[in-house]
């Protein structure tokens, strides 16, 4: 790795839980360990962006996040990502506070993944919770492009608990694969014409490639896109 990559910046979510702190040991694949990027990352918590309260949409912690925005890149961040694809909401109040590319969500994927895809064929986004998925966080106009797009989430299950639950637990990798592997196939069974995947939830990066094997389809993460993003960014030091 080389001292002039370029560092990622993470906003953190509030979960009495830091990634600053010595006992946290980053999984495999998780936009948190150091080999998912090759790269330094560096991390702000967000004041007050407990897991529900970024998944509900809570529109006062808008100045919390591009807070958090500039202490990253005071701190010599040359891109910026969010730990929660609810985030998205905040995506332009951040990017224009800050001077570096921000992509706060795997979301910001959509309108590009449609256009790969033939027209008959379906996108499948799955989430944590769909209850709070609001249409918004698509970022797509058309009529015609929503019918393409098929929201799935895992909000019942033992994952979505877990993150709620005060102090943060963490969910074991095989649960989280059990849990969005079902997802999956549930809406496949529904929507066969189901071509491509993408995932909003950043915990969700764990399980990427065993469900890319497993499903034979293409998934995306917001690893895929933070690695695109770095790959162009300029360098910072």
């Amino acid at each position: 790795m080389s001292s002039q990559s370029t560092v990622l910046g993470i906003l953190e979510l509030d979960e009495g839980l830091s990634t600053d702190d010595p006992t946290y040991v980053p999984r495999e694949g998780s936009l948190f360990h150091p080999a998912t990027f090759d790269r330094p990352i560096i991390t702000e918590m967000v004041d007050g962006a407990f897991a529900e309260v970024v998944i509900r949409g809570d529109a006062s912690l808008e100045g919390a996040c591009v807070a958090a925005a500039q202490r990253l890149v005071d701190r010599g961040a040359g891109v910026i990502t969010a730990d929660c694809g609810f985030m998205v909401r905040h995506q332009a109040a951040i990017s224009t506070a800050v001077n570096v590319p921000v992509v706060t969500s795997s979301l910001l994927f959509v309108p590009a993944l449609l256009r790969q895809l033939a027209p008959a064929k379906k996108l499948a986004v799955i989430t944590a919770d769909s209850r709070h998925f609001s249409e918004d966080l698509l970022g797509i106009q058309h009529p015609g492009d929503r019918r393409r797009v098929v929201i799935g989430g895992i909000e019942d299950g033992v994952y979505v608990r877990n993150a709620l639950a005060r102090p943060f637990v963490r969910t074991d990798v095989d649960q989280i694969e059990r849990e969005v592997g079902g997802c999956i196939a549930r809406l496949r069974v529904e929507h066969p014409e189901i071509a491509l995947i993408l995932f909003e939830c950043t915990g969700f990066p764990v399980v990427t490639n065993a469900l890319r094997r497993k499903t034979g389809l293409p998934i995306y993460d917001i690893t895929d896109l933070c690695r695109l993003t770095l790959s162009t960014a300029g360098i910072r030091v």
